[in-house]
């Protein structure tokens, strides 16, 4: 029997996991997604080398612990190569909520109900599961009458979106971020991948030759990366209680993907759960 706990991410900066050199396509590194929203994901492997390296560096309390809650990698020489199994699983993270610019908000934060039956699943929210195009009442939006009713709408990049319905979005707001009910606007799951697409940060970089400010070969290319303000939920599973990654304290900022070096990556992360 595993003890479940979870993780928030909150993106403080932009965002890039993507795949391996060789997987891209054109000169575009694009970001891992999901494969039924489109929406961007972070793998659980990045997740764990992530909390593992934290473990791992000079000046940590629990430097000795790595091999017993990660697993020990293989030692040449010995039988099966000495190996053990992880006490704590990590599975990925999904998308919970996304920024996107809407003309007099200026930002809203949108997400779908396949993404939000997950976190449901794995934060055991009891709230109703919203319904497609569901806002707080307090959301502030142009309102339009007509002879029967009274309908607020916001207004896209990709055209205006009614809202049907209304419900107290306050028990949606992950732990430890700074969303506002106010600003939580739940989509369509068929809308989720093109509002997503148009609303990712893209960046496009090149290496310059030694000498002289000109392009390095064919050093071009574009990165494209969750933008900050992105809110994430990862399940976590442990085979025993005394997990403490965070020494202590319930949130810290991490950085993920291999971009740190130039401004990505950094995020607030927040556990929950059982786990220590």
């Amino acid at each position: 029997m595993y003890t479940k706990a979870c993780g928030i991410i909150e993106t403080l900066a932009p965002l890039h996991v993507g795949a391996s050199a060789g997987e891209e396509t054109g000169n575009l590194n694009l970001i891992f997604r999901d494969q039924f929203t489109q929406t961007g994901i972070i793998p659980g492997s990045s997740i764990r080398g992530r909390f593992r390296a934290e473990m791992r560096r000079e000046g940590s309390p629990y430097k000795g612990d790595v091999n017993k809650w990660y697993g020990h990698e293989a030692v040449e020489g010995q039988a099966d190569g000495g190996t053990t199994e992880a006490l704590v699983k990590f599975e990925y993270a999904s998308l919970v909520w996304f920024p996107v610019f809407c003309p007099g908000q200026p930002v809203v934060w949108i997400s779908c109900p396949r993404l939000l039956r997950r976190y449901q699943m794995i934060t055991g929210v009891e709230a109703p599961l919203p319904k497609p195009y569901t806002a707080d009442p307090t959301l502030q939006a142009k309102q339009f009458s007509d002879q029967k009713s009274t309908r607020k709408v916001l207004f896209f990049n990709l055209g205006f979106l009614e809202i049907e319905h209304e419900q107290d979005m306050k028990a949606w707001i992950p732990k430890g971020t700074s969303l506002q009910p106010q600003s939580l606007v739940v989509v369509g799951d068929n809308d989720i991948g093109l509002l997503h697409d148009m609303g990712l940060y893209r960046q496009s970089r090149v290496k310059l030759q030694e000498d002289m400010k000109k392009v390095a070969g064919g050093a071009f290319f574009n990165v494209e990366a969750i933008p900050e303000g992105s809110v994430f939920v990862f399940p976590i599973a442990l085979k025993e209680k005394g997990w403490d990654p965070f020494a202590g304290q319930e949130q810290v900022e991490m950085y993920f993907g291999g971009l740190e070096s130039i401004g990505f990556g950094r995020c607030r992360v927040t556990l929950g759960g059982e786990y220590c």
